[in-house]
């Protein structure tokens, strides 16, 4: 594999791969666990007896062990980063790739889980829908911003 340059393309692939990772912690941790607002089936097997449960559980799992692959590449790649440069020379390049990522996240799982499969929602019962239309425009709002910010460091850093 041909030695990047510098480190610019690695950080910002590990800053959006950690951002995807960084939103998936805090969907299983906060909204599947803490909360208990959704499972990943909890739309089409809902948690109405103890087979339902397991299976709920199981398939959180399968959705925190897929997150923590993201959050071990991703951390590769920084220490990869790390060793072609000075990776603390761009803080906010990888604030910005981390927004992007943890908002990248959100909208892909939101649309696909929330809306074309149905298999959960933020927070079923009343209102369902526009907890799920608040997080997709959260969600956009990270992207956005995330993305503002980067192709403003980028602009500066090759002045």
């Amino acid at each position: 594999m041909e030695k990047p340059q510098n480190n610019s393309e690695l950080m910002i692939a590990a800053g959006i791969l950690l951002g995807i990772g960084l939103a998936g912690l805090f969907d299983g941790i906060v909204l599947h666990k803490i909360l208990k607002w959704h499972h990943m089936l909890s739309s089409v097997k809902p948690i109405t007896n103890t087979y339902n449960l397991e299976l709920n559980t199981l398939w959180d799992g399968f959705f925190l062990w897929g997150i923590y692959i993201i959050i071990a590449v991703g951390l590769v790649l920084l220490w990869r980063a790390s060793q072609v440069g000075n990776i603390l020379s761009s803080p906010k390049i990888f604030g910005a790739c981390l927004a992007i990522g943890a908002g990248s996240f959100n909208l892909i799982e939101g649309l696909i889980d929330h809306h074309i499969l149905g298999i959960h929602h933020v927070k079923s019962g009343a209102n369902e829908l526009a907890w799920d239309l608040g997080f997709l425009a959260l969600s956009a709002v990270l992207v956005v911003v995330g993305w503002i910010l980067l192709r403003s460091q980028v602009r500066v850093k090759s002045e």
